[in-house]
């Protein structure tokens, strides 16, 4: 294998993150469906690089929604990441380069609150490390984030390989000298680009 460490994403690598699929669990009508999401979502990246924080960006968003959807909201911000689908392809993969003692790490943009819940995900208590953006205020492709890593868990870059769903945050993990793959599901890809 070309690498000493494979660095994964959480969201459309490890796990499918359907932004609308989530919030139909929550609502009845594609109406109730289209705005929820208009409003909830308008502004999840300030929660992903933790300028603001849960609690608050969750009462923000509840005021800006009529009544009648403000218990559907409350319910999604303690429940969505229960609906993320784990994919079976990849978590096979960790798994086997686990066997192989190939280090597994995580670098995942994602708010303080999923940061929470997946502490007591299973696949992660496998990593040798994790880095979600939220705790650290940053995240991807912001240079810093990817250097946190590699300083947090003495790693050098060009031993490493990180496997996300962005372009964007494959780019800016090369332009430090990590190389990596942008995932569309297919894990033989992965497999053949670090010489599985």
């Amino acid at each position: 294998m070309k690498y000493k460490n494979i660095v994964f994403d959480f969201g459309n690598v490890i796990g499918r993150f359907d932004g609308r699929y989530m919030m139909e669990q929550f609502c009845d009508t594609e109406d109730d469906c289209d705005l929820l999401c208009s409003v909830i979502y308008e502004k999840w990246a300030e929660l992903d690089k933790g300028t603001i924080g849960y609690d608050e960006y969750r009462e923000e968003r509840i005021l800006r929604l009529p009544p009648h959807l403000r218990g559907a909201a409350r319910a999604f911000f303690s429940g969505w990441p229960e609906y993320i689908t784990p994919y079976q392809d990849t978590l096979l993969f960790i798994d086997e380069l686990i066997k192989r003692n190939v280090p597994v790490y995580l670098l995942s943009n994602a708010p303080t609150y999923f940061a929470g819940w997946a502490a007591g995900c299973e696949v992660l208590k496998k990593f040798s490390g994790v880095v979600f953006s939220a705790p650290l205020k940053t995240a991807k492709p912001d240079p810093a984030i990817y250097q946190y890593l590699f300083d947090a868990f003495s790693l050098v870059p060009r031993e490493c390989f990180f496997i996300d769903d962005l372009e964007e945050n494959i780019k800016a993990g090369q332009s430090l000298g990590m190389d990596g793959i942008v995932f569309t599901g297919d894990i033989d890809k992965v497999k053949a680009a670090i010489g599985f």
